[in-house]
């Protein structure tokens, strides 16, 4: 660790208050350049717990930066983490404030929900399937609370990886009846098509990711709870909206669910 408790606490405040604020930061890595991936992790997990100290409620994690595309686009080597708050959460044709937000994007993802409790080291898609207990669409909500996303990965972390908002709906499906590597996702704006995709992008398979997630989180001690609600990662390339801009995504054998940005 690089980085004293109080710089921790400073920079996510500092983090967390852009996001609150909607207000652009630079990446904290330019003013903090010694800081480690740890400390990345701990003022991601200071801002957490300033949450929940709030009264929010955490409701699920995420995992980004899962895709050989996504990875190579920002220049990082591996995935990451985050944790969705509460008021992060919108259903099925829901309207989201843009004016809450940066410069927001829509990636289509697969949510898994525990059954059971999942911890690392070791975890494995194996285990991951025999956790799960459905599975069902959302759109994720990036915002990257830094100037022009231009961030590197401890950067990111520590602006708990560009999580904002996310949108979940269509139908609720067992594993067991869904091939999640072929499964095919269509994304439309205004009724256009933007992206498509298939959940091989997710690492291979979406639940390697959730395995990932699993042994990342054994490092800090603490382990994925039967009823968590995990954002598996993006099949589809991030996509920049605006306001008024209707979002669709259809999800092969899951349905598809809609929202638009006012």
């Amino acid at each position: 660790m690089a980085l004293d408790i109080q710089t921790i606490e400073k920079l996510a405040k500092h983090c967390e208050d852009a996001e609150l604020n909607a207000q652009e930061i630079t990446k904290i890595t330019d003013d903090y350049p010694e800081m480690t991936y740890e400390d990345a992790y701990d003022i991601q997990w200071t801002a957490r717990r300033a949450k929940e100290a709030r009264g929010h409620k955490i409701v699920g994690m995420k995992m980004g930066l899962t895709s050989q595309a996504k990875m190579k686009q920002m220049g990082v080597p591996n995935p990451c983490y985050g944790y969705l708050a509460d008021y992060f959460a919108y259903g099925d044709g829901a309207q989201i404030k843009i004016d809450e937000l940066i410069h927001p994007k829509v990636e289509a993802e697969i949510a898994f929900v525990l059954k059971d409790d999942l911890s690392g080291p070791g975890c494995h898609i194996g285990d991951v399937l025999a956790a799960t207990d459905f599975v069902m669409p959302a759109v994720e909500v990036i915002d990257s609370r830094y100037k022009d996303f231009k961030f590197d990965l401890k950067s990111v972390i520590a602006d708990n990886s560009s999580s904002s908002r996310y949108v979940t709906g269509g139908r609720m499906r067992d594993i067991k009846d869904l091939d999640l590597k072929t499964l095919g996702v269509v994304m439309e704006i205004n009724g256009e098509i933007v992206q498509l995709g298939a959940g091989a992008a997710v690492l291979g398979h979406p639940a390697t990711s959730i395995a990932m997630l699993a042994n990342m989180m054994s490092e800090r001690g603490e382990i994925l709870k039967a009823g968590t609600y995990i954002l598996s990662g993006a099949i589809t390339a991030a996509v920049g909206v605006k306001k008024g801009d209707n979002v669709t995504v259809k999800f092969q054998d899951l349905g598809s669910l809609s929202f638009r940005f006012v």
